[in-house]
């Protein structure tokens, strides 16, 4: 049952390869934040895991001390590279900072997150979590066959805003999420899109370097046959031409730019290339979306937009023109990372949501 009346302090650290982000949330209100830039190399001279948690640690203290705060009522950090787990809010623990500080399944700046949330939470005598991380595997043993047997479709999307979005809109249309079946589009830098099946993505396209539509920087799916045969003609190395699929590949590839208000001012001064190259990017955005109506038995409560492209009216309305047969949708934009954040550890506090035990 939902604690009311109760007004929470929560600290969010949200830490990335070339900065330290910050919020201090009042419930689901943000009340002070700070981004610590690093500069290039500026990292580099910490020989270790520990050396980097305490520096970054030092930000953070002195972040809270100027904030006037004296007391946390819990600590929400970005999730690291861990081992595959189902969604959901889970409590820091010593299994849980053993694999971050080891790198055991990958070494990640997010994974600071955690490491510099367990002495805070010391310090605060205040519970810490992770939420939903980028590890998130709850996909049905059937959308892992790729066609190859040595390669299984992997689960890397954006978790945390999937999940975000997804709780907002249930809470919106007046159901639980784990009692919701959605279509989540995040579209960013990269684009993931997710079927949500009560609670569980049972399917999603690897937004990394995986499958999907292409987007600002990515490919997505590509002939695999032509690939092939790109690459041996390339000459170059298998690290340079991945660049092709990761980083340049999409809009960067075909327009010379990520920069898409950028591409939109040239599109708004009559160039038809850009024109007919977003319009491609939303065709395939559209059928990502759509063909998740056949993962759900067609039946979808909603459609859900999100990530950064999600402010574009022209790209909204062109997915919304080709998918609203499927469900209505709705749009929550923006990367939204550290309200994510703040809001699922809410809800641990307001008994909406377990905590889980990693």
């Amino acid at each position: 049952m939902k604690k009311t009346g109760t007004t929470y302090t929560i600290l969010v650290i949200n830490p990335g390869s070339t900065s330290t982000k910050l919020a201090l949330f009042r419930n689901n209100a943000e009340k002070k934040t700070a981004t610590f830039s690093h500069g290039a190399g500026e990292l580099k001279r910490f020989d270790t895991v520990s050396l980097q948690t305490n520096f970054r640690l030092g930000l953070i203290r002195s972040f809270v001390r100027a904030s006037g705060v004296t007391s946390l009522s819990a600590i929400a950090a970005r999730g690291g590279l861990l081992r595959p787990i189902r969604g959901g809010i889970y409590t820091v623990n010593a299994a849980m900072l053993s694999d971050l500080k080891t790198g055991r399944y990958g070494s990640h700046a997010s994974n600071f997150g955690a490491l510099c949330a367990a002495p805070l939470a010391k310090e605060y005598r205040c519970p810490a979590y992770i939420a939903d991380p980028v590890v998130v595997d709850e996909m049905d043993a059937v959308a892992k066959f790729s066609g190859i047997p040595a390669i299984r479709r992997r689960s890397l999307f954006h978790a945390l805003n999937h999940k975000s979005a997804a709780w907002e809109i249930a809470q919106r249309i007046g159901k639980k999420y784990e009692a919701c079946n959605f279509i989540v589009a995040h579209l960013g830098g990269g684009i993931s899109v997710g079927a949500h099946c009560r609670g569980r993505v049972v399917d999603v396209n690897n937004a990394l370097d995986g499958d999907g539509p292409f987007s600002p920087e990515r490919a997505g799916s590509v002939p695999a046959g032509d690939l092939l045969r790109l690459y041996a003609r390339s000459k170059v190395s298998l690290e340079t031409f991945y660049k092709k699929i990761a980083g340049r590949g999409g809009l960067t590839a075909y327009c010379g730019t990520s920069d898409l208000p950028a591409i939109m001012r040239k599109i708004g001064k009559g160039d038809k290339k850009s024109k007919l190259i977003v319009e491609a990017m939303i065709y395939r955005i559209s059928k990502e979306i759509a063909m998740h109506g056949a993962t759900l038995r067609g039946k979808v409560d909603a459609i859900i937009l999100t990530g950064g492209m999600a402010y574009n009216r022209r790209i909204v309305r062109g997915i919304t023109e080709r998918v609203s047969f499927l469900a209505p949708v709705h749009v929550v934009p923006g990367e939204r990372e550290m309200e994510s954040l703040a809001l699922a550890v809410l809800r641990v506090l307001n008994h909406q949501e377990k905590a889980l035990s990693y």
